[in-house]
């Protein structure tokens, strides 16, 4: 009755794109994860209390309940709660971050909040239609999102001393953590592979379902329509040989925590070992590594769409290795976003703990297993990427642990998230499950992260002192 009265009406009913939150992950996966889990009705009753809706992002992240609770909290506070800057300049410098990787998921719900916060219409035309105090921030917003290792306090000085269009101390503090926290967050959205929203640009349509099924904002991104998900992209690779890659996994972690016990590298062999990693990292990129070309209603929001990710030592150009021993989040990063934005240093410490330590003991259909080795690989691979060196740790292992399929996916997740397609998702960890794989995301995301604060904290403490 309802459908014949909207044909007389002439109305059109928007139809959903895709199915469930996630490009990558089956959705009936998703939707039996806390179905009958009270923890996870109170979690969702909070999103939607705070956000005023259940966003993709919330549904995949489902998987990890604790961290989950963490995320919600330390976002709510960044967005919503008191703190040095204006609510609509918070959204508007979400978008600016997430702009730098052209998510346009990321943007376009930003978009919404920051107009629904009274933001001015005409300065989403473009960053030069914005005050000159945020069109400043954007040469910040490049450089710590693809090259933070460049990071100077002459950025830091730049902004804190541009006479009626100054931040604060205290201002700039909240502005890392954000554009920190989005450039993050814009490599999980592309990592997991999340659909658009319904009421976003890309999550409905008016088009009769074609033949293909193919949506265009998917193609350009090499993410394909969902029927192709029955397709094992991953090569047709036999059930057996995955099964086999777990195997052979556990017996090197074992061989390793053998090696650890009877023998210790020197010091010059570490920092070897780690200039190695730093070096070969270079090298690591997708075979169907194409550049992909901004869209112009993400693209606006930044200038300089030209300026990506580039590798520490590519035309001879070099990068000093960061010590974690001369400057770390623990002693350092963490007591000055404290001490400028009260109680976020110690929201962001918990989520970077939670996601670091997170483990079930499981690996594959494999049950109590001590993953903290395989962990620990992942996190200081990431950092090695930027540079970042811990004195202690061993860099040999990460070859032995990570192989080349999982490298690249972390580097383009890491690095270049906008590059991401399912047949990388799909080739790495074959035999494990989606709640895994996802879990590997919030460990990237959040060394990340820590990886941008790191370079932006140090050269503030430098400015200050």
């Amino acid at each position: 009755m309802m459908q014949t009265e909207e044909l007389e009406l002439g109305i059109r009913i928007p139809r959903p794109l895709g199915h469930g939150p996630s490009r990558f992950i089956p959705e009936k996966e998703i939707l039996q994860v806390g179905s009958e889990d009270a923890q996870m009705h109170a979690l969702f009753a909070d999103s939607f209390a705070a956000l005023g809706r259940l966003d993709n992002i919330t549904l995949v992240m489902v998987f990890h309940p604790q961290y989950l609770e963490s995320f919600l909290k330390t976002q709510h506070y960044l967005l919503q709660m008191d703190g040095p800057l204006p609510l609509h300049y918070r959204h508007y410098i979400g978008i600016m971050a997430a702009a730098r990787h052209q998510c346009s998921y990321l943007v376009n719900l930003h978009v919404n909040d920051f107009l629904h916060v009274g933001g001015d219409p005409k300065w989403l035309n473009g960053l030069e239609n914005a005050p000159q105090k945020l069109q400043n921030l954007g040469e910040l917003n490049k450089v710590l999102a693809h090259r933070p290792w460049l990071i100077t306090k002459e950025h830091i000085e730049g902004l804190l001393k541009a006479e009626e269009h100054s931040w604060s101390l205290a201002e700039l503090v909240h502005a890392v953590v954000l554009l920190t926290h989005y450039h993050s967050l814009a490599s999980f959205t592309f990592g997991c592979g999340i659909s658009p929203e319904i009421h976003c640009d890309g999550g409905h349509t008016f088009r009769p379902p074609s033949v293909s099924n193919y949506c265009i904002c998917d193609i350009t991104n090499g993410n394909h329509s969902v029927d192709e998900m029955q397709v094992n992209s991953a090569g047709n690779v036999s059930v057996s040989d995955s099964f086999f890659e777990v195997e052979a996994l556990m017996e090197k972690m074992r061989q390793l925590q053998e090696c650890r016990d009877e023998e210790e590298a020197s010091q010059e062999e570490m920092a070897s070992r780690f200039e190695i990693e730093k070096r070969e990292s270079m090298f690591v990129f997708s075979s169907d590594d194409e550049e992909v070309t901004p869209a112009r209603d993400v693209s606006r929001h930044f200038e300089d769409t030209s300026y990506g990710y580039k590798d520490f030592s590519r035309h001879g150009m070099h990068v000093p290795t960061f010590r974690v021993q001369d400057y770390c989040w623990e002693d350092h990063g963490y007591s000055l976003v404290n001490r400028l934005y009260p109680d976020v240093g110690q929201l962001i410490d918990e989520k970077f703990h939670i996601a670091y330590n997170l483990t079930y003991n499981t690996m594959a259909m494999h049950k109590d297993v001590d993953t903290s080795m395989l962990r620990r690989a992942i996190w200081n691979y990431i950092h090695c990427m930027f540079g970042i060196r811990y004195d202690d740790y061993d860099y040999g292992e990460i070859n032995q642990l990570l192989d080349r399929s999982f490298k690249v996916y972390i580097k383009t997740v890491v690095c270049t998230p906008e590059k991401v397609t399912k047949r990388m998702y799909d080739s790495f960890w074959r035999q494990f499950k989606h709640s895994e794989k996802v879990h590997v995301n919030l460990l990237l995301i959040e060394a990340r992260m820590q990886a941008e604060l790191l370079y932006a904290l140090r050269a503030i403490t430098r400015y200050m002192t």
